[in-house]
């Protein structure tokens, strides 16, 4: 397969995309488990080791600014994924072509590690 270039908004949304999805990961991460205030419940005790698993503390739940956060990352993901899936660009393709134009696309967007060498995992 020859070498494609990219068009600079394929290629820009793709890169939003990346960061838009990890700003989302790393924000869910951060807040409580539960979006709404829940109380939490012990764990159990092993009856041989007293190892105490499961359970979980009380969750505060998400204030508004939290939950809009999380809506306008959502939607933003959403709207980078529509876009990119319906640009024209895809036209010149057919079959497996589409899939392995799509995963360079994924590559060539991806943050390179140090040196520049390779793309981050």
């Amino acid at each position: 397969m020859a070498e494609t270039s990219f068009p600079s908004d394929l290629l820009a949304a793709r890169t939003r995309l990346n960061q838009a999805t990890a700003e989302l990961s790393a924000l869910l991460r951060s807040l409580p488990w539960s979006v709404e205030p829940t109380e939490g419940w012990p764990g159990i005790e092993h009856p041989h080791t007293g190892e105490v698993t499961g359970g979980r503390e009380p969750s505060p739940g998400w204030t508004n600014e939290q939950k809009a956060a999380v809506t306008r990352l959502r939607q933003e993901c959403l709207e980078l994924s529509a876009t990119i899936v319906t640009h024209s660009y895809w036209d010149a393709f057919q079959g497996e072509d589409v899939v392995k134009e799509r995963m360079r696309l994924k590559a060539a967007s991806r943050p390179m590690t140090t040196a520049g060498l390779s793309p981050a995992a």
